[in-house]
């Protein structure tokens, strides 16, 4: 059975729904939002705060894990911009699982991506914590963490172009920050800078101690944990599919870009730490970024970086609490979530899912209290994060093969097509799959991955007891042809 849509849905999202006169989400993000959005979400907090553990596990031979990482996420990406172009009637990727594979994915795929942002949100909270320590070393560390909370929540309620701002402004920072890190480091090896404790900055620090691989391959999967939490965040820009611009024109290139920024931001940022300062010297216990101005002997731009990854945190951590509202939102309207989420505010934001994303985060300041040092705790929060998102990603890669099975016609007009199709969708799927075995392989990991799969089996309770009561799997997809399943 069908209903009409607003033929019009497809390209513009109206303020106000023609049926109900309920404010709906808007197109308010532009061409230059979604690209720094693209960009803040391919720079995460893995890649500042996590990068100096990564390097400490694998040496030098960290450029290659991230290029292997960004070399598969690529695809993912690919293949979600052809899905999300093959209908805009999809607000997220949530709508393409529920619509290609049924509700039931769409359930499983929307929880899990919000459960995703609440612990990697949680993540960003520690390492805030642990970057406001830098000034601040007596300072409690609830406090930091509790008002980023209420600041991001409270910047978020105002209008979904207010995030873009944010987002905009926090990206350019990362951006001004790692061009400017890449520049310096390429003119102290250049000149053969000797930091105070002796050592020499000179390309050979990246292959004379203990070459390329200095801890074998075991220290080289090791470096994946980490590094692959670096790259979550990458698929934001499906998830402000629903509020972008013209997306047939800016979606395919904020993607396409994205190899363009891992060699720059990832592998040329980590290039010249790890030639400015020989890898065994970067502590695992601080973001090297940091690190690498403060052995060059210049504490000023040390405290420059500290803030530049502060507001990394913070932009990730703004990301997420978008991305958890949007994802509640579309849950609600297909009834999978109480229904007051899926109620906009007269600023087209969905209010009551911000609000409560948020709350969920306070339980994580605990996390501050529990191990080591904050290291210890980001490990852990990381680690379940990154199993959750691989689910996420996984999810897409198999609605993209059931796409290109049950609708080859619009796989055949679609002018945004995933390069290497079929193949590539294989083999990052076994890739998915090897990085579940690697995450086995270090106790610390290997604890957080045990747990995750107590989120799978209360979601399988959960979907059960929905269906049973008649609820959940109500489409509200626009199809191509401009009608909408009920």
């Amino acid at each position: 059975m069908t209903r009409e849509a607003d033929p019009t849905s497809r390209q513009h999202s109206t303020p106000t729904s023609p049926a109900t006169g309920e404010p709906q989400l808007e197109r308010a993000l532009s061409n230059r939002h979604l690209q720094l959005i693209a960009i803040g979400g391919a720079i995460g907090t893995g890649l500042f705060m996590g990068s100096g553990k990564t390097i400490s596990l694998a040496g030098p031979s960290v450029l290659l894990v991230y290029a292997v990482i960004g070399f598969m996420l690529f695809f993912v990406m690919r293949a979600l911009g052809e899905l999300l172009l093959s209908n805009l009637g999809y607000k997220s990727f949530r709508d393409i699982t529920s619509d290609i594979l049924g509700p039931w994915a769409g359930f499983f795929t929307g929880w899990t991506y919000w459960f995703c942002w609440i612990v990697t949100g949680i993540a960003d909270i520690v390492a805030i914590s642990g970057y406001m320590a830098f000034w601040a070393p007596d300072l409690a560390r609830w406090i930091p963490a509790l008002a980023t909370i209420l600041l991001l929540l409270g910047l978020n309620l105002v209008a979904v172009r207010l995030f873009g701002e944010l987002e905009f402004w926090f990206a350019i920072i990362k951006i001004v920050a790692i061009v400017a890190l890449v520049a310096t480091g390429i003119v102290l090896v250049a000149i053969a800078f000797q930091s105070p404790d002796g050592s020499e900055a000179t390309l050979t620090n990246l292959y004379s101690d203990g070459g390329f691989f200095p801890h074998g391959v075991s220290g080289f999967l090791a470096g994946f944990q980490i590094a692959l939490f670096a790259f979550v965040g990458i698929e934001l820009v499906g998830t402000a599919a629903a509020e972008t611009k013209d997306p047939e024109k800016n979606l395919p290139r904020a993607i396409n870009s994205i190899p363009i920024r891992i060699v720059l931001f990832y592998l040329g940022a980590l290039f010249v730490i790890m030639a400015v300062t020989p890898w065994r010297s970067i502590s695992p216990d601080e973001s090297p970024f940091v690190a690498m101005f403060a052995l060059a002997g210049l504490p000023a731009a040390a405290a420059v970086v500290n803030f530049v990854v502060l507001t990394s945190a913070a932009s990730s951590a703004n990301s997420g609490i978008f991305s958890t509202s949007r994802m509640m939102y579309g849950l609600a309207q297909e009834d999978e979530a109480p229904r007051s989420f899926g109620r906009l505010s007269k600023n087209h934001v969905p209010s009551r899912g911000l609000i409560f994303s948020c709350a969920c985060l306070v339980p994580g300041v605990a996390l501050l209290y529990t191990g080591k040092s904050v290291v210890d705790a980001f490990t852990l929060v990381t680690t379940v994060s990154s199993v959750l998102f691989m689910f996420v990603w996984t999810m897409i890669i198999v609605s993209y093969l059931r796409y290109r099975r049950d609708r080859p016609e619009l796989h055949e007009s679609s002018a945004f097509r995933m390069p290497g199709g079929v193949v590539m969708c294989w083999v990052v799927l076994a890739f998915f799959a090897a990085m579940i075995v690697v995450l086995l392989l270090e106790k610390d990991t290997r604890d957080a991955l045990l747990v995750t799969p107590a989120w799978f089996v209360v979601l399988g309770v959960a979907w059960a007891v929905m269906r049973r009561r008649g609820r959940g799997g109500r489409a509200s997809v626009a199809a191509p042809d401009g009608t909408t399943a009920v």
